[in-house]
């Protein structure tokens, strides 16, 4: 597994609770374009997302600490635009939630997401846009900026 300095990490602010954070990370359908099927709310539960034939992978929440933290591990993945199309099994995507002076800042890892996999490139160019715009703007404005992407 990388180190904690290879896995792709995001960063920000908002002046928004950690509980508005968190309950904003966990509306998946209002930030992540795709279709999602399954509960994204419940420790233990098991859901997909799908954009058309480009991106399908499957997560089991691991953990969920209100206004603290989100974990969703993926357990199944299939990616047609790299060779490894398999390249996200095992990975964990890490949503961490703490104040910091009067605001909350989210920072969001993909553990095993790292320079040296395939898909680096257009995963990280994607979760930025979903990080940093989508979910920015369903945290602070109450709408999202969805787009299509992988």
């Amino acid at each position: 597994m990388p180190t904690k300095d290879e896995n792709y990490t995001i960063a920000f602010l908002v002046d928004q609770t950690p509980r508005e954070v968190y309950d904003a990370v966990n509306n998946v359908r209002a930030w992540w374009t795709g279709e999602i099927t399954g509960r994204t709310d419940r420790v233990g539960s098991e859901w997909t997302y799908r954009y058309e034939e480009i991106h399908r992978s499957t997560q089991r929440i691991t953990e969920l600490t209100p206004g603290k933290r989100v974990v969703w591990h993926v357990i199944d993945s299939q990616l047609s635009f790299v060779k490894d199309r398999t390249e996200w099994n095992g990975t964990d995507i890490v949503f961490d939630i703490a104040p910091k002076g009067r605001q909350t800042e989210l920072r969001f890892t993909h553990v095993g997401l790292a320079p040296k996999v395939e898909c680096y490139t257009g995963c990280s160019d994607a979760w930025r846009f979903y990080i940093r715009d989508s979910l920015r703007n369903l945290i602070t404005k109450g709408s999202s900026r969805r787009r299509s992407a992988k």
